[in-house]
């Protein structure tokens, strides 16, 4: 007999995450053997760091998953650990021994996370040839490492960040323009260091897993320019709305006024190794492992879920239909995995996130359909300003809705996801994960 589907999605879920555990992929790709310290490759093999050329060994991370990252670094290397602090978001720490800790805002920010980014800056800036430094690297440090530059407030950054937040702009876009404002952001963090041998561990929760683009790079060569960062803010009809100071610093760095950030094959890069230890298709493959224990016959969407969320929605809706009426692309009991990270222009002034937001079109999209369940969760366990990773649907979601008095086009309107399924009690919630690889969208069909 098959489960409820809501015990379904959420035993997938917790596969899903429990695969990108960031405490158990550090241990993965990290071991000392009391005389160097070993890194996996992407090639299989292990790159070694002899702990005799080295002083010290430093850490320095950022992201919601940089507190258990660091403390499976603790756990490895011990009292070779010299000094180091770790920016997270609240609520996201653990208790840490050689590592300091510091909670921050998140996703706009605040004076903890200026603090945590000059402690960062300033203890690489010290940092000589003859030292290790272990950067952790995850998503959410865009927000949570924020050092403003010369001419630019906290207040310029956090009303920027905001604007771009309900504009639609994409993650790679939104850190394209942070990147200018900062002082740690496009590898000026690998610049601080230089000529420390740097390791990079990151959490990508970006598509293509792109480390210029995860946390906006702190220690990757940044191709992007203010030109780029210029034309981002106008595509959004942001030049008007935003600080006149960002906009100034952007037009005179699109004239050569303001140095670009280093670039791929600048010297402070020569030292500076990255490996990526936890993705979006991890938990993906982790999800179709759970769903086919389950009894489902499971698929995975080989390309990465972006654009519009309504749009995205709507597309898995129309695979749902197509199981149902043509058993493609995967015959029933199926079960249609995606991951990516779709994006909401907020018009209306209500609560919810992307992954709410992105249940509450399907939802819709599936009225009346028998069998039918449609899920889409964060894997940080936080969607949006709220205390939900997301939202699980089904045929009959608008019908029980309407029985108490819900209209879900006008909770759609006003942008009110999480509001609409915490009266339903469809809201997933994990509480914080202490990781980030974007979202896992999941579609079943009994």
């Amino acid at each position: 007999m098959m489960m409820p589907q809501r015990t379904i999605i959420d035993s997938i879920v917790a596969g899903a995450l429990a695969a990108v555990d960031p405490l158990r992929a550090v241990r993965r790709h990290l071991a000392f053997d009391g005389a160097r310290i070993l890194v996996d490759r992407p090639d299989g093999g292990r790159r070694a760091y002899r702990m005799d050329d080295f002083e010290r060994v430093l850490v320095v991370g950022c992201g919601k998953a940089a507190a258990p990252m660091a403390a499976a670094v603790e756990e490895i290397l011990g009292g070779r650990i010299d000094e180091g602090v770790v920016v997270v978001k609240y609520g996201h720490g653990v208790d840490l021994a050689r590592v300091g800790l510091v909670e921050a805002g998140h996703p706009v920010p605040d004076e903890n996370a200026v603090h945590g980014a000059r402690t960062a800056l300033d203890l690489l800036a010290a940092a000589g040839s003859r030292d290790l430094v272990i950067a952790l690297i995850s998503g959410g440090g865009s927000a949570l490492l924020t050092l403003p530059a010369e001419g630019i407030s906290l207040a310029d950054k956090r009303k920027t960040t905001e604007l771009l937040l309900a504009s639609g702009a994409a993650i790679g876009e939104m850190n394209t323009v942070r990147k200018r404002l900062s002082l740690v952001k496009g590898g000026l963090l690998a610049r601080a260091a230089y000529p420390a041998t740097v390791i990079a561990l990151a959490v990508s929760d970006v598509v293509g897993d792109d480390i210029g683009v995860i946390a906006s790079g702190p220690f990757a060569p940044d191709e992007s320019t203010f030109a780029d960062a210029l034309a981002v803010m106008h595509a959004y009809a942001l030049g008007d709305a935003a600080p006149r100071t960002v906009i100034e610093r952007l037009e005179r760095g699109a004239r050569g006024d303001i140095a670009e950030t280093p670039r791929l094959g600048d010297p402070v890069f020569d030292r500076v190794m990255h490996r990526i230890i936890a993705s979006n298709a991890l938990a993906l493959e982790a999800a179709r492992v759970a769903a086919c224990a389950c009894g489902y016959f499971a698929y995975v969407v080989p390309t990465p879920v972006i654009g519009d969320t309504a749009d995205a929605a709507r597309a898995h809706a129309a695979i749902a239909r197509g199981i149902v009426e043509r058993g493609a692309p995967v015959r029933r009991p199926a079960c249609v995995i995606s991951g990516g990270e779709t994006t909401v222009a907020v018009r209306g002034g209500g609560r919810g996130g992307r992954n709410t937001e992105f249940a509450m079109h399907a939802a819709i999209a599936i009225d009346g359909m028998d069998g039918v369940c449609v899920a889409s969760v964060g894997t940080d366990g936080t969607d949006g300003p709220t205390n939900a990773a997301g939202a699980c649907v089904d045929g009959s979601t608008v019908a029980r809705a309407r029985a108490l008095g819900m209209d879900s086009a006008a909770y759609v309107a006003n942008n009110d996801s999480y509001s609409l399924f915490e009266r339903l009690g469809d809201l997933i919630v994990t509480g914080p994960t202490r990781t980030n690889v974007m979202d896992v969208h999941i579609v079943i069909v009994d």
